[in-house]
């Protein structure tokens, strides 16, 4: 046994152990600060690398991958509002005209809905189709031509003619295609919307046209009239979305004015444009959204 090793077990023999002397101790505490001073600092320098190389691919102003380079694609999906933030309602709108606070419920989802543009979005432009119109060009929202859906008159809830807002999803870089040509609508376009779009001069046909019927022939045969204010389309000078600053989704109001009563109403409303692909799967909806009134 070596001398070294002899004096070492004498002095764990006699409780001495030289790591107990605190000379040894400092020393060896001093390593270790030393060795994770050194090892986070690399560390830390190395997510730095990573996370500055990271941001040096993106860009502030537009998504790196877009259209049918990105997740999102190029099939806007459409939504709709009111919809309530208590899970167990659904998609289903329900109020009783005899009770003012159910329909004061759903008012105040549309009033917390529309602020945005009834704020920052009135800084934008008034736009016409009359117009020329920049890429950059922010058009206005304007609340005020939804009129009988408009906040002033309590977005028809409290008469039991309730609207209904629907917007296109946002995707960047996006132009829809539109159904500009009289003699060429799709077969399957509602008669109401083909006449609708007769109607109009041909400096107004570029738009993403909208409809909604009952989801079968019970509720179509329910539904009643049906109003879309300002129209029954987004009109071009909304597109595309570039990520403009205080630029909002267009709407559309759809106000239901003869709903029966204790008797619910399964709606669905669809977007036309020839890029707008529609399937009216419940488990692969395109092009569409569907919801539930009833009224008691």
């Amino acid at each position: 046994m070596s001398v070294f090793a002899g004096c070492t077990l004498k002095n764990i023999r006699n409780g001495k152990s030289p790591y107990q002397r605190p000379d040894v101790v400092s020393a060896i505490k001093t390593k270790i600060l030393i060795f994770y001073a050194i090892f986070y600092t690399v560390l830390a320098g190395l997510f730095t690398i990573c996370i500055q190389g990271l941001f040096s691919t993106l860009n502030e102003t537009e998504p790196k991958w877009k259209l049918d380079k990105s997740l999102i694609g190029t099939n806007p999906g459409m939504g709709f509002r009111p919809l309530s933030d208590e899970t167990e309602r659904g998609s289903v709108i329900k109020f009783d005209t005899k009770k003012p606070e159910q329909a004061q419920y759903w008012i105040e989802l549309l009033d917390d809905f529309l602020k945005q543009y009834q704020g920052e979005g009135k800084g934008g432009k008034h736009c016409e189709f009359n117009q020329t119109h920049k890429p950059e060009d922010v058009c206005v929202v304007d609340v005020e031509k939804f009129e009988t859906c408009s906040p002033a008159n309590h977005y028809g809830y409290k008469n039991g003619r309730p609207c209904v807002f629907l917007k296109l999803n946002k995707i960047y870089d996006w132009t829809p295609q539109y159904y500009d040509d009289t003699k060429d609508l799709p077969e399957e376009m509602p008669v109401e919307l083909k006449s609708y779009i007769n109607s109009l001069a041909a400096t107004e046909l570029q738009q993403v046209w909208v409809s909604c019927s009952g989801t079968n022939a019970q509720d179509r045969e329910n539904i009643g009239s049906i109003k879309y204010f300002p129209g029954q389309g987004f009109p071009a000078f909304y597109y595309p979305y570039l990520n403009q600053p205080g630029y909002l989704s267009p709407l559309i109001a759809v106000q239901f004015e003869k709903l029966p009563v204790s008797h619910m109403v399964n709606i669905e409303c669809r977007a036309w444009a020839k890029n707008i692909i529609y399937s009216g799967s419940a488990r692969d909806r395109m092009g569409s959204v569907t919801f539930q009134l009833f009224i008691d």
